[in-house]
């Protein structure tokens, strides 16, 4: 049936007997004619196919502009270009995509086949060809092409018909050998009389490689393309040959492993019928089981298991499995627990010798403890230590461990990405194991260890399932004294364990999680904090770790003061330790070259001969001789610090520009500010127009660091209106607060150490919101000597206390200047 398509294609329908055989379709030797050559032809490129002169190949098409060039051809009987592309991944083929050397040819018949996809039936015609360059890619391929001349002397000779005879012989060998080729290929190539048809037929339907079979069509004398077919086929048939080799013989192996069980499962029973099938490691495993306090259902499944390893073949890999599991059922502490020893002046005075600070933080452990003494059980909340590196939270867990004389076990979440970590495999798989509460229960070898769930914050989740999720039924005191592990595949009891977790983000930890813990906040050190640490553990700890004595090295307090504030820039103490590591490891040196001298007493100045030139600097009050710059208290990760925010005026029609790398919470106190002043401008006696005609510019230095938050708003309204009205601000003073556009003055967070870093910076006068008292009163009265807090609740309290009568030096007079610009408004 023939049809046409909506673009007026031709197809021949597939249905019946429209199909002709191939057998129907002439082979006929190439026409070397080369009169319709010379100009542009259609160029259709292959897909891991490759055609020869003479012969007829069926080829499925796919992409479009193929499907028209097909379609034209077919039509008008014009002679194609058919070429091979060198990657068959390209959909869009270049000249150089394509194999250079191609063959003319002509579409013989296309087919719609059944499914939709279109076949058509190609025949090379014409003489092999070189593909001189593409003319065109629309709608389709075209290019020019010139032909390429061929040797076929040799015909004749008998070494010529002994190459033909091998090379059926070994076509024969290969068609019996190969699954690729139909064995109706043997009945085409005995039909087949003519040499050079006969030779291009193997070469275009064997299973060669692209780049072999390009190898034989580039070959120009019959004869050497013969030779290097014969090598073509000999090699494919060593490579079948092996190949069937290694299937026997693998068989082979099969058949001698059966062979092996059975007559292993004979012995057995033989030795059971002697009465000798006693196995002494069956007996071992039964007799430990003995001694176990475990409940009956656990009792049972032990029993059946064993039962189970009775029967299977020591040399099975079922055996080790098998007996894998029940060690691990033996390894678990059931119903063995450590005698809690709750006494809490003892606690304190451990937790006090350990760590120095952390008043809250200790208040709050010794409360929990204090619980758990006059309740008698754990079903409380799980403690959870959040804060930043090196404040000690792990070492805070290994202290209540100490405290309460159980045994102490740390468990490292971080990086874990697989369920089966917490839960564990089944034993069924290859290389099963139970997770890593199970693992830390046998490590504990009791029930009620304390278990710190380290960085339980870096948990993540992948394919293998949501580590956090699992985390769940450990963590919730109602679910846990029923834990399923999937390799020990019983349920155990976690609810005598105290759990510990660290976390230093608590917005990574998943709600629900986070939900079913006790959070404790473990802020990081104050410079002073940091110093008594020091000289309690870091100091005499690296000392010992080092090799050396007391008599070798001192540090003076202004010494280890100097490391703090131009060495470290963190949190906790972590980079403190390296840091006094560094300075030991230096004078353990001079100590073994013999160049000690005697003993160290490290002062500020011999720290850099040890560590190098400062790494870091902290910000110096300023100075207030410049209108609109104020100081301002900051918060970060590392401790508290001072920023400047700077304001400068420009004639203009009243723009404002922020800059330093804010973000959109700080931005937006600086507009409040703006309009606050604009709104209130009869407070300060602000000239008329004074928006309108000058630009603002707000910056704050340090462009590299984002900042951001709320509790600049105060210092940008005070930067604000030191600018405009061109007063000083008071020396030595700063401040911190949110503001609203009313007014009013709200409270902020970090206060300690944003007090303590103004107290570095020798400020003396701190404005704050009234409500931040409360946060003042909870410092230790030492570390506020000589500096002054004055507490607001408005936005004009703060103005009246930090701006001066006096203007500062080449203020700008904003009325001259208005003046001129009336004058001449087109400036």
């Amino acid at each position: 049936m023939v049809k046409k398509t909506k673009n007026n294609e031709i197809l021949v329908s597939a249905e019946g007997n429209d199909i002709p055989m191939m057998a129907e379709i002439e082979t006929l030797p190439v026409d070397n004619a080369t009169d319709d050559l010379t100009g542009e032809l259609p160029v259709m490129p292959l897909r891991n196919l490759m055609i020869f002169p003479s012969i007829v190949m069926p080829v499925s098409v796919g992409r479009q502009p193929t499907l028209k060039l097909v379609n034209q051809a077919f039509q008008s009987k014009e002679p194609i270009i058919i070429t091979t592309q060198k990657v068959s991944e390209v959909d869009s083929p270049k000249q150089k995509d394509l194999f250079p050397i191609a063959v003319i040819g002509k579409v013989l018949r296309v087919f719609e086949m059944p499914g939709g996809t279109i076949t058509a039936i190609l025949q090379a015609t014409g003489p092999k060809v070189q593909l001189e360059e593409i003319t065109s890619t629309r709608p389709f391929l075209k290019g020019k092409v010139s032909v390429i001349e061929e040797d076929m002397k040799d015909e004749k000779s008998d070494e010529f018909k002994t190459l033909i005879d091998t090379c059926k012989e070994l076509s024969a060998k290969v068609i019996e050998l190969s699954d690729e080729i139909s064995p109706d290929t043997s009945f085409a190539l005995k039909n087949l009389d003519n040499n050079e048809v006969l030779v291009n037929f193997i070469s275009g339907n064997f299973p060669f490689p692209i780049n072999e079979k390009y190898e034989l069509l580039q070959t120009n004398n019959l004869k050497d393309r013969l030779y290097r077919l014969i090598q073509l086929l000999n090699k494919y048939i060593q490579l079948a040959t092996l190949k069937q080799s290694i299937q026997m013989r693998t068989r082979e192996e099969l058949d001698r492993q059966q062979r092996e069980y059975f007559l292993q499962q004979q012995i057995k029973n033989i030795q059971d019928e002697l009465g000798n099938g006693q196995d002494d490691e069956i007996d071992e495993l039964r007799k430990k089981g003995e001694k176990k306090r475990w409940k009956p259902e656990v009792k049972e499944t032990f029993g059946r298991e064993l039962s189970k390893l009775e029967r299977i073949n020591p040399q099975s890999p079922d055996y080790n499995v098998q007996l894998t599991y029940l060690q691990t059922l033996l390894s678990l502490p059931w119903g063995v627990y450590t005698q809690d020893v709750i006494d809490i002046p003892n606690a304190k005075k451990i937790l006090d010798k350990e760590h120095y600070g952390l008043e809250k933080v200790k208040e709050r452990i010794l409360e929990h403890l204090a619980v758990l003494k006059l309740k008698g059980d754990l079903k409380s909340p799980i403690i959870c230590l959040y804060g930043p590196p090196g404040v000690g939270k792990t070492s805070l867990g290994r202290s209540i461990a100490t405290a309460l004389k159980r045994k102490y076990v740390r468990m490292s979440l971080g990086g874990v990405h697989d369920e089966a970590e917490i839960r564990g495999h089944r034993k069924t798989y290859i290389g099963a194991m139970p997770g890593r509460i199970i693992k830390s229960l046998i490590k504990a070898e009791t029930s009620n260890p304390v278990i710190i769930l380290d960085e339980i914050d870096k948990l993540s989740s992948d394919s293998h399932g949501d580590p956090s999720s699992a985390m769940l039924e450990v963590l919730d005191p109602e679910q846990n004294n029923t834990f399923h592990d999937n390799y020990v595949d019983i349920d155990y009891d976690l609810s005598n364990i105290m759990f510990i977790a660290t976390a230093n983000n608590l917005g990574t930890i998943p709600s629900p999680l986070l939900d079913r813990m006790e959070l404790i906040e473990v802020s990081g050190y104050i410079t002073e904090e940091k110093i008594e640490i020091a000289r309690r553990h870091l100091i005499p700890k690296e000392m010992e770790k080092n090799g050396l004595k007391k008599e070798h090295v001192k540090f003076s307090k202004a010494a280890i003061e100097y490391i703090i504030e131009n060495y470290t820039r963190e949190s906790g103490v972590r980079e403190l330790e390296k840091k006094i590591s560094k300075v030991m490891r230096k004078i353990a040196l001079e100590i073994a070259s013999d160049e000690f001298t005697g003993t160290h007493e490290l002062k500020p100045k011999d720290i850099e001969k040890f560590l190098g030139a400062q790494e870091y600097s902290r910000d110096k009050y300023q100075g207030n001789e410049y209108a609109g710059v104020v100081t301002g208290l900051a918060w970060t990760a590392v401790g508290g610090e001072i920023l400047f925010v700077e304001t400068s005026l420009s004639r203009g029609k009243g723009q404002l520009t922020l800059t330093g790398n804010l973000g959109s919470v700080m931005k937006e106190s600086a507009m409040l500010a703006l309009e606050y002043l604009k709104a209130h401008s009869h407070l300060l006696d602000l000239p008329e127009g004074i928006f309108d005609n000058w630009n603002i510019h707000i910056h704050v230095p340090e462009g590299a660091i984002p900042k951001d938050g709320p509790s600049a708003g105060i210092t940008m309204v005070t930067s604000l209106a030191s600018a405009l009205t061109q007063r000083k601000v008071k020396a030595n003073l700063a401040m911190t607060g949110e503001i609203t556009l009313r007014g009013k003055v709200l409270p902020v967070g970090g206060i300690r150490e944003k007090i303590l870093a103004a107290k570095r910076a020798g400020i003396k006068d701190i404005i704050l919101c009234e409500e931040n008292r409360k946060d003042i009163n909870e410092i230790q009265p030492m570390y506020l000597t000589g500096m002054t807090f004055h507490y607001v609740k408005d936005i004009k309290e703060v103005l009246r206390l930090a701006l001066t009568d006096e203007k500062v030096a080449d203020a700008i007079d904003f009325t001259i200047k208005e003046d001129k610009n009336k004058e001449n408004p087109a400036q």
